[in-house]
């Protein structure tokens, strides 16, 4: 039987699926202490165990985002606080090459939070 987490990502539609799977890979490999864990019904990913992001997909676009949970500390244009008080979001779109330079930027900013 499937880990909730895991049927999570089985369930998306393509593309966004294939995204979300990179994605997922992608973020464990940043940094051993980074592990993935599922939270509020949604993957999260936490360092040293605690809080540190999330993916998800836009309700409206169907588009993967990735929350960084104490993104409202960071700046930078591509992260967006929209209603959120804590988090900031980084939108996706899962058709078109991901900007890889940038997310790793971003998660690298985050993790200094942390350390």
């Amino acid at each position: 039987m499937l880990r909730d987490i895991d049927q999570f990502f089985l369930n998306q539609p393509e593309p966004a699926k294939s995204c979300l799977f990179y994605l997922r890979e992608h973020i464990l490999s940043v940094n051993s202490n980074i592990t993935e864990s599922w939270k509020y019904r949604m993957p999260f990913y936490c360092y040293k165990g605690k809080m540190f992001c999330y993916l998800w997909l836009n309700k409206k676009t169907k588009q993967p985002y990735i929350g960084i949970v104490e993104g409202r500390k960071l700046d930078h244009p591509l992260l967006v606080i929209e209603k959120r008080s804590r988090m900031k979001t980084m939108h996706l779109d899962a058709d078109a090459d991901l900007p890889l330079e940038t997310i790793n930027s971003i998660l690298k900013m985050a993790l200094a939070l942390y350390e």
